[in-house]
């Protein structure tokens, strides 16, 4: 029908997907999804020194999948199997610099550290100090392969004012079923939704591979992901700051007004989305080494 969008047939369609497109924004989205955590606690689980193997394993003992990429989106779960501690630590996924740039100032845009490099950095203490409890160590850890993952992605760590993409809507045409949250929203091969899940699913989703051949094929490339090992492997704030530099490097963000997406932009950014996989997934590594295995100070 003229005037409407391609898959629209009638104009009551239309309305359905613009109201779809208006809830969007209430749907606050996490990073990478279960698929990208997985390839980052996976990846990472390949390149740890035997030390620090054998203190996962044993910090780990008991859990469902004691692997990294078995707890990889534990953080996320809380939503569910404890909403007060997800409350409680939702800042923790991400960091803002109010004062536009990416020049973030942790006094300013991490009060008390509750934001990802805060978190990261304060975890990270509690891994170490084998005095604490192990259920305590424990958690540390789990929140560790996770936020690590969150901060390098691009959407978690910026300075617009649209919460990290969520609040930018957009159509996208796209043949994958979103997750079970998400299906109310999916009209016609068309899903309402917003730039941050765009990030957060179907970049890594539209692959078409599984958890398992996903990271092999990632782990054949050439290892470090990087030029060459540098001091930014173990620090958060500079892994945010790439974070924040790459949306407009890279044009993360469409023109203000497309808001129209298909395979083309998810296809173009996958290269992207990838090397920040890896990234996370070296530098989660070498902090796991450095912390709990054979680096690790006495």
């Amino acid at each position: 029908m003229p005037g409407y969008p391609a898959g629209m047939a009638n104009p009551r369609r239309f309305r359905i997907l613009v109201a779809l497109l208006c809830l969007g924004i209430a749907s606050t989205a996490f990073a990478w999804g279960r698929l990208g955590h997985a390839l980052v606690g996976d990846l990472a689980e390949r390149h740890l020194d035997p030390t620090a193997k054998a203190e996962i394993a044993r910090l780990l003992a008991g859990e469902a999948d004691p692997t990294l990429a078995g707890v990889a989106s534990w953080a996320d779960d809380l939503r569910d199997s404890d909403p007060a501690r997800f409350k409680a630590t939702s800042k923790w996924h991400y960091i803002n610099a109010k004062g536009g740039g990416c020049g973030f100032d942790l006094a300013r845009d991490c009060p008390d550290g509750s934001c990802v490099v805060g978190a990261i950095e304060a975890q990270r203490a509690i891994l170490a100090d084998r005095s604490q409890p192990i259920e305590a160590r424990r958690d540390a850890l789990k929140f560790i392969v996770h936020l690590i993952g969150d901060a390098h992605q691009p959407m978690h760590a910026g300075s617009r004012t649209d919460a990290g993409g969520n609040g930018f809507q957009v159509s996208l045409r796209t043949p994958i079923e979103p997750e079970a949250y998400n299906r109310s929203k999916y009209v016609d091969g068309v899903m309402g939704t917003n730039l941050h899940s765009v990030w957060d699913f179907y970049i890594l989703a539209s692959a078409g591979r599984e958890q398992p051949s996903y990271a092999n094929k990632l782990d054949a490339l050439p290892w470090p992901p990087f030029p060459a090992p540098s001091a930014h492997d173990v620090m958060p704030l500079a892994w945010a700051g790439e974070s924040c530099r790459l949306i407009e490097a890279r044009g993360i963000y469409p023109p203000e007004d497309t808001h129209t997406m298909d395979s083309a932009y998810l296809d173009a950014m996958r290269p992207l989305a990838e090397q920040r996989v890896r990234q996370a997934a070296w530098r989660l590594a070498q902090l796991l080494n450095q912390t709990i295995g054979a680096q690790a100070a006495p």
